[in-house]
């Protein structure tokens, strides 16, 4: 499974566009990281525990979207997004979307 962010497939041409298809996580850090987390913003710098989680979420979503297109039969991905946001405190959303497509 191929997974772009551009519009088509280098050297390939595109059969058919199957839909969107997206993936999607709620992830948290346990409230030990998260206390500390809250250090860190008292002398600055990189917040690892968070790094880590949304690294993880952008994983989980990854896989669940290019499993959604595998299950539509498509060949590759394209012009794919993140997005993310707080749903509460110490808790982030994490969708990812594109468009599944067919190869000839």
């Amino acid at each position: 499974m191929q997974l772009l962010n551009i519009d088509y497939v280098p050297g390939r041409e595109i059969a058919e566009a199957l839909g969107m298809v997206k993936g999607s996580v709620v992830m948290s850090k346990h409230l030990g990281k998260d206390f500390m987390a809250g250090m860190k913003t008292i002398v600055g710098g990189e917040i690892e525990g968070y790094t880590e989680m949304l690294n993880d979420a952008r994983r989980v979503a990854t896989k669940r979207m290019a499993d959604e297109a595998e299950a539509l039969g498509a060949d590759a991905v394209l012009n794919i997004r993140f997005t993310s946001s707080s749903v509460m405190q110490g808790a982030a959303e994490v969708t990812i979307y594109g468009t599944a497509v067919r190869l000839k």
